[in-house]
């Protein structure tokens, strides 16, 4: 992998109570619509999802929708995606997902986020994908995670060769650039990480 020509972003399918949130999810659909990065994500049409999907929509971009067959309804599935994949289940989204990413971003979000979040890192640690994994950190709203991931490796469960490995952005604008940077390092002879990357 040399490019990302699709992100997958995990967010949460309501707004939270801050507008910062709702600001960074629209920030990002536009910012990965100029960037001529295609939008992979739950397809649903509620919530921060949404936002993140009509914003790439109107500035132009490619939105791929993923959805189990019992939250068409519940999430309000957005029929405006250019493809909209209904599956059986979770698993069968999260694998789908996987397979049509290059580069993940996790925006702020609730339980589900948290899930695919750790699962993808969980993955990387074992070594299955070398795709891009970034926090997009908005009014820091992640840091209690963090501080968790620190804990766990100070405690002793992250053991050497086992470490997490992601990126951190504080500001929209920081994301696609990262994710380029990181695929570029990957892509080269040494597999180290960038030096913006978390390693614990």
């Amino acid at each position: 992998m040399s490019s990302i020509r699709n992100v997958c972003v995990y967010c949460g399918s309501g707004e939270g109570d801050d507008p910062r949130f709702s600001e960074a999810a629209d920030a990002l659909g536009k910012a990965l619509a100029s960037e001529g990065i295609g939008l992979v994500y739950g397809g649903g049409g509620e919530g921060l999802m949404g936002r993140v999907a009509r914003a790439t929509l109107a500035g132009g971009g490619y939105v791929t929708g993923i959805i189990p067959s019992f939250l068409v309804r519940k999430e309000h599935a957005l029929t405006e995606a250019q493809e909209m994949l209904v599956v059986e289940n979770m698993h069968e989204r999260k694998q789908a997902m996987f397979d049509r990413a290059d580069a993940f971003v996790a925006l702020p979000g609730g339980i589900g986020t948290l899930e695919e979040l750790v699962e993808q890192l969980t993955w990387a640690q074992l070594d299955r994908h070398k795709k891009p994994i970034l926090i997009a950190d908005i009014n820091g709203f992640w840091r209690p995670l963090l501080a968790l991931f620190a804990h766990m490796n100070n405690s002793g469960f992250i053991r050497r060769g086992f470490e997490l490995r992601y990126l951190v952005a504080e500001k929209i604008e920081d994301v696609a650039p990262m994710l380029r940077a990181a695929v570029v390092k990957r892509a080269g002879p040494e597999l180290d990480e960038a030096a913006s990357v978390h390693n614990m």
